[in-house]
């Protein structure tokens, strides 16, 4: 999952390693040259030590041509040597030999910041979000300083790192928690276009609920599509659980109000509300989901896409963000997806949460969304 991504990321860590390895040779070549400059200085310095009383005030007063003048040139290729070294775009390889700690310039980032920021747009991570992240990423890195026990790879994946977790951690809530407080029963209404996967979705949260102890009813509030009745009515079968629906060409708004009000009669927990797939440029069907959400005032709308639309997905959930407010999205065929653009965008541009992930066709494969677990999986070294 997110393999092609996550092999970028780790092209951006050996870039920015490699410019640091570059830079300590120079670094080791400035401290030889030093120590050779110290060392001749120390040299002329004996060698011109005066032999008598008035040779050693005539050194108080002023230099002689011997230690004075060896000094003053030592000195002053010293003083070279550290301008050269100190220059802009440039780790501080000197001072850090002499400290034990490594300084990072912004002009060290450039070339490999630049290669990041394409692969993340290639990657279709939105462009704002990619922004963001080499913004968090500069920040984290420039004028820091890490003692060289900590490796430039350490602290480039602590930096990555810092910035994924920032843009896919927005608004992010303990789902489990706010179905099992909230009061019943929890309506929830599934948004998004054809054929991304919203009925199985709403099956495999079925499946979900259902294992934590919550009872379930399904309902079909999409009464456009042929077809449609017997695709949810067979997922519910398959999972023993109640289904709501009217006949075709119906009104979505008042198929879901009935499932509410069959929740509320038989003590079930929680509403699962299937939507026509809605294209998110069609002003009718839009209209039609504003009335849902008037109707029946859902506890949350899930928006869902697949994975793999990538930046087209990441559009979609600002279209439908807009008309029926969303409070988090559902992302299909995760398994499948190699950029993870979406993954990363969605949170950052809409503001809300990704909560789940679909992994796979069975009812089982269905993922809590957790921000950490996806920062490891693209950054850790070893995942």
């Amino acid at each position: 999952m997110f393999d092609g991504l996550k092999n970028k990321l780790n092209s951006f860590r050996e870039d920015v390693k490699e410019t640091a390895e570059e830079k300590q040779a120079e670094a080791d070549e400035t401290a030889a040259a030093v120590d050779e400059i110290e060392a001749d200085a120390d040299v002329a310095a004996d060698s011109g030590e005066a032999t008598d009383a008035d040779a050693e005030t005539a050194s108080e007063s002023e230099p002689t041509d011997g230690a004075g003048l060896a000094s003053e040139e030592a000195a002053a290729a010293l003083d070279e040597e550290r301008e050269e070294d100190a220059g802009p775009g440039r780790l501080q390889r000197a001072a850090a030999f002499a400290t034990g700690k490594v300084i990072i310039e912004e002009g060290d980032l450039e070339d490999p910041l630049w290669e990041l920021e394409m692969a993340l747009l290639e990657s279709d991570v939105e462009m704002n979000v990619a922004e963001e992240i080499l913004d968090t990423v500069r920040e984290k890195m420039v004028g820091e300083t890490r003692a060289q026990v900590q490796t430039t790879g350490e602290l480039v994946e602590e930096a990555l790192h810092d910035a994924l977790y920032e843009v896919i951690s927005v608004g992010q809530f303990d789902f489990d928690e706010r179905v099992r407080s909230a009061e019943k029963p929890v309506t929830i209404v599934f948004t998004g276009v054809n054929g991304v996967g919203k009925t199985t979705s709403i099956a495999k949260l079925a499946r979900y609920l259902e294992d934590r102890g919550l009872s379930v009813v399904m309902a079909n509030g999409d009464t456009y599509r042929a077809g449609a009745n017997e695709q949810i009515r067979k997922h519910a079968d398959n999972l023993d659980q109640k289904l709501i629906t009217h006949e075709q060409g119906g009104d979505p708004a008042a198929v879901l109000y009935d499932a509410v009000e069959y929740a509320e009669a038989h003590d079930v927990d929680v509403v699962l509300g299937d939507t026509a797939g809605r294209l998110h440029t069609s002003n009718d069907l839009m209209a039609q989901l504003e009335k849902i959400d008037r109707v029946v005032d859902p506890d949350m709308t899930l928006f869902v896409d697949e994975a793999v639309a990538g930046q087209d997905a990441v559009e979609r959930a600002k279209k439908f963000n807009d008309a029926a407010e969303i409070d988090g999205a559902v992302l299909t065929k995760a398994d499948a997806d190699w950029n993870g653009g979406a993954a990363i965008s969605i949170a950052y541009v809409t503001g809300k949460p990704i909560l789940f992930l679909g992994t796979g066709q069975g009812y089982d494969d269905l993922e809590r969304f957790d921000p950490e677990r996806m920062v490891e999986r693209l950054v850790g070294e070893g995942s």
